[in-house]
């Protein structure tokens, strides 16, 4: 990648990397290479949900937990972070392969959106949590964060957190059983646990939100059925 995209990217992130081998792998997409962004969402998705919970609570100190739970979903949801990354630009500088380019990839909300998260994840591994935390509060700081969005999307990840929450259960863990297909046609399948009840079930999508979410969703259908003692 030229190095004047990647100098024009950092200007409008407001951060310089240490490390720009990072920034470059933040927007490789598997299909490109394979030496690519996965790692580095799974790490920035963490990093995302810890800043937006921390700025949820300052701005709306008299909401409850489960309110604070549906605003968070709210913000950190694809379409909210497909947003974010067209405001920096970033589908212009995304690494696909052909198939993936041919087909849309670089205007895809989970591409842009995992994207987003990657740079997330580089930053916390180039400087640590306070400069990603940062960063997350630069992105956000035009975003009108208000109770009214508790109401906005009470999506199954969301639902499922909010029951295990009012049980006093620590939230569900989700993992990437297997992904299927092309670089640019992918499937994932992916399983969620609720330890505490020593239940897990599975569910597939186009991206790996997808199938948490269809995951989620499969787990709220089993406790709805079969509902613990």
């Amino acid at each position: 990648m030229e190095a004047a995209p990647l100098e024009l990217l950092q200007q409008r992130l407001a951060y310089r990397f240490k490390d720009e081998a990072l920034l470059q792998r933040a927007l490789t997409h598997r299909s490109f290479s394979a030496d690519h962004n996965e790692r580095l969402e799974f790490l920035g998705d963490s990093v995302l949900n810890l800043a937006v919970a921390h700025l949820v609570y300052e701005r709306l100190s008299g909401l409850p937990e489960g309110d604070l739970s549906r605003v968070r979903a709210n913000l950190v949801r694809q379409e909210t972070l497909a947003e974010l990354a067209r405001g920096l630009d970033l589908s212009s500088m995304l690494r696909l392969g052909e198939g993936e380019q041919r087909s849309g990839g670089k205007q895809r909300p989970s591409i842009l959106a995992d994207a987003l998260e990657a740079v997330l994840g580089a930053v916390y591994l180039d400087a640590g949590f306070d400069a990603a935390n940062a960063l997350v509060r630069r992105l956000f700081r035009h975003v009108d964060i208000r109770p009214e969005m508790k109401a906005a999307a009470r999506d199954p990840k969301t639902g499922l957190q909010e029951w295990l929450q009012a049980r006093r259960m620590a939230l569900p863990l989700y993992r990437v059983l297997a992904t299927y297909g092309a670089a640019h046609q992918q499937t994932f399948e992916v399983e969620c646990q609720v330890a505490a009840l020593k239940r897990s079930a599975t569910g597939t999508g186009p991206s790996r939100r997808a199938a948490e979410q269809a995951a989620a969703a499969a787990m709220l259908v089993q406790l709805e059925n079969h509902p613990p003692r």
